[in-house]
């Protein structure tokens, strides 16, 4: 009897690898990512799994819209400080070379 091996490249399960891979993080463990340029904050209102997702399809027309509503960018140098200060906590997901990250626990 063979059993069948999931499909890597099924969305959905691409979606669920990627939901098993968020974890929150103390900010100051991504600050020298930030400082690479290569952290990119996701607004709460977008879920961070389907953000990485598309990243991973390189849904390039998404991004960009999700860019020019303001709701996927860089960490702001001010928000960087204030977090550091505070010692918050992120949500995280890694699309290399990408981090991606919500100051809230995505939805």
């Amino acid at each position: 009897m063979s059993e069948e091996i999931p499909d890597a490249q099924d969305p959905e399960m691409l979606r669920q690898k990627l939901a098993l891979e968020t974890a929150p993080i103390a900010w100051r463990e991504l600050e020298r990512f930030h400082a690479r340029g290569v952290v990119v904050q996701a607004a709460e209102t977008l879920d961070l799994v389907e953000v990485g997702y598309q990243l991973t399809q390189d849904n390039k027309s998404q991004v960009e819209q999700w860019m020019q509503a303001g709701e996927l960018g860089s960490v702001a140098d001010a928000d960087a400080r204030d977090w550091h200060a505070s010692n918050r906590e992120v949500w995280a997901l890694v699309i290399a070379p990408w981090v991606l990250i919500q100051k809230d626990k995505p939805a």
